[in-house]
């Protein structure tokens, strides 16, 4: 079992919460749970429906959209963020490399702390915007 100032060091460390206060970090790592899975054990499948999202305190897993890897995640980031927001289809496939220790948020809890801390919404539309254009920057130079 990760100690609480690890969690909220992997909170702090992933985009989403970077800007957050020790306080509002305090009550994010209050509404998660922390789960551990085993070295090969699929965090999440391409395709299923996502509820919550996925914080790694420990280990690393690798991303893979189609079967073809296109990641490894590390302490500090996150998977299924988007399932926050909108509740669709996991746009890849998760698996652990080693075992994992994450914290798990739960769209339910994720809405409540977004009506208690509005600026964790702000920093959301950041980061989904940044990936937007990201991605724009990719594919159309």
């Amino acid at each position: 079992m990760a100690t609480r100032s690890k969690h909220l060091e992997s909170l702090a460390a992933n985009p989403l919460f970077s800007s957050l206060s020790k306080k509002d970090l305090q009550k994010i790592a209050r509404a998660t749970n922390e789960v551990t899975r085993p070295a090969g054990a699929v965090l999440v499948d391409q395709g299923d429906l996502g509820r919550e999202a996925f914080f790694i305190v420990e280990g690393t897993a690798t991303v893979k959209r189609n079967g073809r890897k296109i990641g490894t995640l590390g302490p500090g980031e996150a998977v299924g963020e988007l399932s926050l927001l909108d509740h669709g289809p996991r746009t890849a496939t998760v698996t652990a490399d080693t075992d994992l220790v994450v914290l798990v948020l739960s769209s339910r809890e994720f809405s409540g702390i977004v009506e208690e801390v509005p600026s964790v919404a702000h920093k959301l539309l950041g980061q989904l915007a940044s990936r937007v254009r990201e991605l724009d920057r990719q594919i159309y130079g």
